[in-house]
Parts: C-alpha cells; sequence; structure tokens
C-alpha cells in the first residue's frame, strides 16, 4: 500500500467510527415515517380530531395514536402544526396530553395570518383518548384560530 492509500483508508475507518458512535448516540428510540397526514383540522366538521375553532384560553385534547398509521406503542409524534386566520398574535403550546403545560410555545403568529407553521416533536401520552394537548393564547383576551396538525412520524 501507498502512503496515500494508508491515509486514506485511515482517514475512512475514523470517519466511519464518528458516524457509528453518532448514530448510537442519537437515543433510544427508532424513527419511522409516515405520508404526510392530515390528524386534525379544526375547520371541519365538529368532532375530537375537527371544529370548532380554538378561542382564546381553550385547551384542546386530541388523540393522534391510531390515526394515520401511528401505533399506541408510539413514543412521540412528529407534526407540522398550522395556525390558520388568528384574530390577533399571540402563541400556541402542543405538548403531552395530561402534563404540565410546558413554559415554551410551540407557534407564534400575528393576526390575520392567512397559515403559519412550524416542526414540532411532541411526546404522547399511552391514554388511547387523547395523546396531546393544544393552548391558544391571544392577545387582548378574546379571539380564535385554527389548528392543523399533520404527522409525518413518530418515534417508537
Amino acid at each position: 500500500m501507498t502512503r496515500h492509500s494508508i491515509v486514506r483508508f485511515l482517514f475512512l475507518a475514523g470517519a466511519i467510527g464518528l458516524l457509528t458512535e453518532a448514530a448510537r448516540a442519537a437515543g433510544p428510540y427508532q424513527f419511522y415515517s409516515v405520508p404526510p397526514c392530515r390528524i386534525v383540522d379544526t375547520r371541519g366538521p365538529v368532532g375530537p380530531t375537527g371544529g370548532p375553532a380554538l378561542p382564546h384560553g381553550a385547551v384542546r385534547n386530541f388523540p393522534i395514536t391510531g390515526y394515520c398509521n401511528i401505533p399506541s406503542t408510539a413514543k412521540a409524534a412528529v407534526l407540522n402544526v398550522t395556525v390558520v386566520g388568528p384574530s390577533n398574535y399571540g402563541f400556541l403550546t402542543v405538548w403531552p396530553y395530561n402534563t404540565a403545560v410546558p413554559p415554551v410555545s410551540t407557534i407564534n403568529f400575528d393576526a390575520g395570518e392567512s397559515a403559519i407553521a412550524n416542526g414540532a416533536i411532541v411526546p404522547v401520552t399511552t391514554d388511547p383518548n387523547f395523546n396531546v394537548s393544544a393552548y391558544c393564547s391571544i392577545a387582548g383576551g378574546t379571539g380564535s384560530l385554527n389548528l392543523i396538525l399533520d404527522v409525518t412520524g413518530y418515534f417508537q
């Protein structure tokens, strides 16, 4: 072997070792992608995954598992969170059902935006009826917004 070949081999072996270690450090769960699928749309008919729109101060609980090929064994859902037509500026928080509300927002919005979206990885609870909750805070304490949750994958 030439010196150049030895250096190249050592470089590749080191790179493979680094990548292997990075993959192991990623965590205990495996990611599974699913075709993008709409789970919640509050613009639709009234129901567990539909309307009505979220008013200021409302907490709404939504089922995730059992929809869009998300199994009941999922530990977290990968969501695209979209706010549609908020009446004023504010924020929306999405978190695991029946746990404390986190002190951070999932998405912030301005009045009258037609639609604004943000990605989120949200742990899901094992409750078969509800897996995630959403809290809507709108400036001035009045108004509403519509919420869309699309799933693109899950961790298990």
